[in-house]
């Protein structure tokens, strides 16, 4: 029964601090219309679109210093190991294996690691 009831009581106390968290909607004051401002100043006043010549010209005035900024090399982009490594062998990858084995069979051996055997 403790199985059941605490996980169902744990959800139904989220569901009720969800809603008791939320933020309340404030409705408009009697005379105004939607958008305006009313006095405690709870709704903003509404802003008025801007045209595309507006928006055209604002772009137009970030486009230069934007490319300007990509063409720039920023910190932490560069890749200095790029190229610098070297590529091991057949040979040295074989015995770098062997080497890990034996050293694995050497900790099993003393008991430092299980073998999974019981």
């Amino acid at each position: 029964m403790k199985k059941l009831l605490v996980p169902l009581s744990l959800a139904l106390a989220q569901m009720f601090a969800v809603g008791a968290f939320a933020q309340a909607t404030k409705t408009p004051v009697a005379g105004t219309s939607k958008g305006e401002a009313d006095a405690s100043g709870a709704m903003a006043a509404s802003s008025a679109k801007a045209t595309k010549a507006e928006k055209d010209a604002a772009k137009a005035s970030r486009k230069p210093e934007a490319a300007a900024a990509a063409k720039t090399e920023r910190a932490g982009e560069t890749n200095e190991s790029m190229g610098k490594t070297k590529a091991a062998t057949p040979d040295e990858k074989a015995a770098a294996a062997a080497a890990r084995k034996a050293s694995a069979a050497a900790a099993v051996k003393k008991g430092e690691i299980k073998s999974g055997e019981k």
